[in-house]
């Protein structure tokens, strides 16, 4: 692996030094698709619950990097063959595993890019990127894609224990200061070994692994699915939704030309090379930029709901077990408009239902398997003596109504 005449060290607040590795990774990190993460929120809207939750998808990619170099380390230290050109495309697959979000990451997942998840178009991303360097991305691609023969190459990219889950409960955790996601991401990662093609974990760290995935779901509880942030990112969606209906009567919104083509777009078939470039100019800045645009727009819905994210003047938000009956939520879209003098389809954009779920382990597939001192595999909910353990392969759904606080 050639050293390059640019090596960087990047000061990161959770690991310290950064290192990037050769000159391919460092040309990666300064094009624009990559540079354009600085503008991608990691987190979506909880900094309006948790302000210190400002950082970016690039802190996160640097950071999941990071932690596959010290995995790549301790692998080979227990001779597991991983080659240079692996080493490399490995690095470059974390690094880019992120760059198909959208502005504010999840919270617009399927809104703006109807038809593609984020990670199709990271897939879409790469493949382009790889055309600018000559082809130098295909083992990572490949790797990406779960297409290459050593399949444990891909679990490190994408799998129950992979760099991108270790690096982002650390690092969310770090900048919302809720420490119950705190975890020892090298301690877990100095415990690996690959058996039979597969990543495992050695017997020794099954409490590390608990752990783990104790920290998943409080994290999903009590950070991702936070109802405050639930319900500022559930506002965020009917903005851009009631956006594109507007736009689809004709309606004239003066925002940049990336999100007024991505909101008048009805079309559903694969995204053009034309389409991923427009997209890559899209960021937080465009949604926040409309935001404030349309805090002062004649349409009350638009107005309305853009002045609640503006000023962190919410709707309510009830989270229950049970679904909510709709003779209830009837009750309420009915009383919102009469107080607000709003036909039915505009009081839908403040009084609305649905669901979230949490599955922490995803116990019938890509099980994590413990390596006992006599060789043998066992999967961590057999091996585990907490009963917590198997709590955790199980879904949790619930579901949460939101409605104007004076319509409670």
């Amino acid at each position: 692996m050639g050293i390059s005449k640019n090596l960087k060290i990047i000061n990161d607040p959770i690991y310290g030094f950064i290192s990037v590795p050769n000159d391919l990774i460092y040309k990666i990190i300064e094009h624009p698709s990559f540079q354009r993460l600085r503008r991608i929120s990691q987190m979506g809207l909880s900094y309006l619950v948790y302000p210190g939750a400002q950082h970016t998808r690039f802190h996160h990619a640097l950071g999941a990097m990071h932690l596959m170099q010290r995995a790549v380390m301790v692998l080979r230290s227990k001779g597991t063959e991983i080659s240079q050109e692996e080493e490399t495309a490995l690095y470059i697959a974390i690094l880019l595993h992120d760059i198909g979000h959208g502005p504010f990451s999840h919270a617009l997942e399927g809104v703006i890019v109807t038809e593609c998840s984020h990670e199709d178009l990271s897939i879409h991303i790469m493949e382009y990127l790889n055309e600018t360097f000559e082809g130098r991305l295909s083992l990572a691609i490949d790797i990406f894609n779960n297409r290459y023969h050593k399949k444990f190459l891909h679990q490190l990219i994408s799998g129950q224990l992979d760099m991108d889950r270790l690096d982002f409960l650390r690092r969310d955790s770090f900048y919302t200061g809720v420490a119950e996601g705190s975890i020892s991401a090298l301690r877990l990662i100095t415990m690996l070994q690959v058996v039979d093609d597969k990543v495992v974990v050695e017997e020794k760290g099954i409490y590390s692994v608990e752990k783990f995935l104790v920290a998943r779901r409080l994290m999903y509880w009590q950070v991702y699915l936070h109802k405050t942030s639930l319900a500022a990112e559930q506002l965020l969606m009917k903005i851009m939704l009631r956006a594109r209906d507007l736009i689809s009567k004709g309606s004239h919104l003066n925002v940049s030309q990336p999100l007024t083509y991505f909101l008048s777009r009805n079309s559903n078939d694969k995204i053009t090379t034309e389409e991923l470039r427009l997209f890559l100019e899209l960021d937080d800045v465009d949604v926040l930029g409309a935001l404030k645009t349309w805090k002062d727009h004649e349409d009350v819905v638009l107005r309305s709901l853009s002045q609640m994210i503006l000023n962190r003047d919410l709707l309510k938000i009830k989270i229950r077990p049970e679904p909510f009956v709709p003779q209830k939520i009837e009750e309420i879209s009915t009383k919102v408009q009469r107080k607000y003098n709003l036909s039915a389809e505009e009081a839908s954009y403040f009084v609305f239902t649905g669901s979230v779920s949490n599955l922490a382990y995803h116990g019938s597939k890509d099980t994590i398997e413990l390596l006992k001192k006599n060789g043998k595999l066992i999967e961590v909910s057999e091996a585990s003596d907490q009963l917590n353990i198997q709590a955790l392969s199980q879904k949790v759904v619930k579901y949460f109504l939101c409605c104007p606080k004076s319509a409670h």
